[in-house]
């Protein structure tokens, strides 16, 4: 057969490099600089069958190597990056002339909905797209591929991430629009339009589209993992969660070795306040990510594990099940060592032992929460660290430790100053409602009604116009639900059962919301109202394991059955 020579950028080596159709391994040394993982591919989960999902890539790969090749865009689709990455560099082992397979290693090394790339990924995923480039021997369709996600690494360093991400939406539109009936570049389209979308924009343009686009596939292609998930992410919003339900019912059977693929069907779950189906998806996907940490041989717990958790915990909040979210919450504790640091694990340790303590209004615990483990590089994640202080000062102010609250208030302010700069708006956007938040709440304290009442509305209509974090299943508190007992507690009862009303719109079967709109109901007179927010809470509560009293005085209320009556 014959070699074909090329000759590269000065940044390469000079390569011989051999058609997708020949077999022969060639000494490629550009391959070595790539620093490639490699190694049998790690699965938790049923060993046999299309344990990934079922996928059909057309590409010039060898005969040998196109199931390899199928699971690895299998493995891209549910975001299993490192399990992609090795199969993708088993098929270059194999024949280092496939120039699809370079592709497959740049986007194992994107992840479009995740935190950006850092800057070894991008040097990685440049170098592959360099040498995807220089390979002749590819179809047209093929180098239309390599073009599109060219546009997200070229000139890394002098654009900014998110021009890259419109620069990618746009020429994956031009590949689903060149390609109709070719379904992988309608599926990666949709998730283009996913990672473009404007956190923002209440409309939800482009994730409609990318829906509309994704629905017609899903009946034809049942097994494929990318369909279902994408629509799970494009529908990951109050306004659309209902139409991703059949999809995350039917994900995690799609891909059952992935522990992704268990998790993600939760974030709709979380959505419609389904929190039983919630807790049943991560404590699949938590032991699945245990049982990956362990196969692969990593040093201390699985970022996926920790996201599970934090999903996990809070549904059972959500059940006034306290006990076992105390239990997932001590386990937590126990973790000091993670892969990879990222923001995944930095939100799941901050968020989680915040959460239990702000859920269950244990103000004298928030106050005094810590940053755990100490040995975290909290510095480089300040919008996580700032839970932690956005706690403690409502812990504070509750408490009437005033001076207490503005200390950790004025630590939120330097936290968001290091957002300003950022690229994630998001995050510095989160950030400014929680100071607006804290300041509302100390001008209570401190007899300032009409100034509190100012800025926590400001922070509810704030938090309402932005969307919240992927990483997230909510906010800690939602802010249009502080506002809420606010109102309360300036005993403005109609005023608050708006506002839990909005809250519960948003944020469906909230344990927390429903009391208080139930206690909101009553305050005004209204019992009807008040009968379908309690029925409601005491639905939802865990049956066997829930303590609170909340559920006694709903009971009571609804019932005359409680021995005990719990007024707001």
């Amino acid at each position: 057969m014959r070699a074909l020579v090329f000759n590269l950028s000065a940044s390469l080596f000079l390569p011989v490099l051999f058609s997708c159709k020949d077999e022969t391994s060639a000494n490629f040394a550009e391959i070595g600089s790539l620093d490639l993982k490699r190694g049998e591919i790690v699965a938790c989960g049923p060993q046999d069958g299309e344990i990934f999902g079922s996928v059909s890539f057309t590409a010039s790969v060898p005969d040998s190597l196109k199931k390899d090749f199928n699971i690895a865009i299998a493995l891209l689709h549910s975001f299993e990056y490192n399990e992609s990455e090795k199969m993708f560099a088993k098929i270059i082992d194999g024949s280092p002339g496939c120039a699809m397979a370079y592709w497959g290693i740049a986007m194992s090394n994107f992840h479009p909905l995740w935190a950006p790339p850092t800057q070894a990924e991008l040097e990685k995923g440049a170098k592959a797209i360099d040498l995807a480039r220089s390979i002749t021997d590819k179809t047209k369709r093929e180098s239309d591929y390599i073009e599109a996600l060219a546009k997200f690494f070229e000139n890394a360093r002098q654009v900014d991430h998110r021009s890259r991400v419109l620069s990618f939406e746009n020429a994956m539109e031009q590949l689903y629009k060149t390609y109709p009936s070719d379904i992988e570049s309608a599926i990666f389209y949709a998730l283009a339009l996913n990672a473009a979308a404007d956190p923002t924009d209440k409309t939800y343009t482009k994730q409609k589209k990318a829906v509309s686009i994704l629905n017609p596939i899903f009946q034809r292609e049942p097994l494929h993992p990318g369909i279902a998930h994408y629509i799970i992410h494009n529908c990951d919003y109050p306004a659309l969660a209902e139409l991703a339900l059949p999809a995350a019912r039917k994900y995690a059977s799609i891909a059952p070795a992935s522990a992704h693929a268990q998790h993600m069907p939760s974030h709709i779950f979380t959505r419609l306040g389904l929190w039983d189906e919630c807790i049943l998806s991560n404590l699949v996907s938590v032991s699945a990510a245990q049982c990956y940490a362990s196969k692969a041989k990593i040093k201390g717990h699985w970022d996926e594990e920790l996201h599970g958790l934090d999903y996990l915990v809070y549904a059972y909040l959500q059940k006034g099940d306290d006990q076992q979210a105390k239990q997932q919450a001590d386990y937590l504790q126990t973790i000091r060592e993670v892969y990879p640091v990222n923001f995944k694990t930095a939100y799941a340790f901050a968020a989680i032992p915040a959460r239990y303590a702000l859920e269950r209004k244990m103000w004298r615990e928030a106050a005094s929460l810590s940053l755990n483990p100490t040995n975290f590089p909290w510095q480089d994640f300040p919008w996580q660290e700032s839970i932690i202080h956005f706690a403690r000062s409502l812990g504070a102010v509750h408490l009437n430790n005033i001076n207490e609250a503005k200390a950790e208030l004025e630590n939120l302010r330097s936290l968001h100053n290091n957002l300003l700069n950022g690229s994630d708006k998001q995050q510095e956007t989160q950030v400014a409602v929680q100071i607006k938040s804290i300041e509302a709440w100390i001008e209570y304290k401190q007899k300032n009604d009409k100034k509190a009442l100012e800025l926590m509305k400001e922070a509810a209509d704030l938090e309402d116009r932005s969307e919240k974090h992927p990483v997230t299943p909510g906010e800690v508190i939602p802010a249009r639900e502080l506002y809420g007992e606010m109102l309360l507690e300036m005993n403005k009862p109609s005023l608050a059962l708006k506002n839990f009303e909005l809250d519960l719109k948003t944020h469906p079967n909230r344990f927390n919301a429903l009391y208080d709109a139930g206690i909101a109901a009553e305050k005004t007179g209204n019992k009807e109202k008040a009968t379908v927010f309690y029925k409601k809470l005491i639905e939802i509560s865990d049956p066997k394991n829930c303590k609170r009293t909340e559920v006694d005085h709903a009971r009571f209320f609804c019932h005359g059955t409680s021995s005990r009556r719990y007024s707001y």
